[in-house]
């Protein structure tokens, strides 16, 4: 008998350890695969070249920033980072606010997603703010697909691009 406590409880100390070891790996292992969207995209079937976003490694590659393009200015910037054992999402909007967003837990190598997490700059969540936002990766390294979620007081604005590289 007590053999087979000891086996059930080594198989429960390793079930532990293997989730607990999956976590920040997770997170890595998605900043690691965002990492390949580095590069310069614009709407799939675009006539002009008016608008393009851009994906850029800084901070020695521990920061990918996201960059909004329009008519030659920067419309808007979305910087990626792991904090601990999270991977983090900083939306910087041309509206003036700076929603901060969290990995989802059931993102996946190739469906990530990005749930709101708290804002700067935000003085009631009835102001228009970026509350979602998702990466469907399944055709890189030529084609992906970004959707966003914004809410308001008017309700919820969804938009969902798909990108080629350029």
């Amino acid at each position: 008998m007590s053999y087979l406590i000891k086996v059930l409880a080594i198989l429960a100390l390793c079930t532990s350890i293997s989730v607990s070891a999956d976590e920040p790996t997770k997170a890595a292992d998605i900043y690691e695969r965002m990492k390949s969207l580095v590069g310069v995209w614009e709407r799939e079937g675009a006539k002009n070249a008016d608008f393009n976003i851009s994906f850029e490694l800084t901070a020695n590659g521990s920061t990918l920033l996201e960059l909004w393009n329009y008519k030659g200015n920067k419309h808007s910037l979305t910087v990626y980072h792991l904090n601990g054992s999270k991977l983090m999402a900083t939306h910087y909007c041309p509206q003036g606010n700076q929603p901060r967003l969290e990995l989802s837990s059931d993102s996946t190598i190739n469906d990530i997603s990005f749930n709101y997490l708290d804002a700067t700059n935000l003085k009631s969540l009835d102001e228009s703010h970026q509350h979602y936002l998702s990466f469907k990766l399944l055709d890189l390294p030529n084609k992906i697909s970004r959707s966003e979620i914004y809410f308001s007081k008017e309700g919820q604005k969804p938009s969902t691009l798909t990108l080629v590289r350029k």
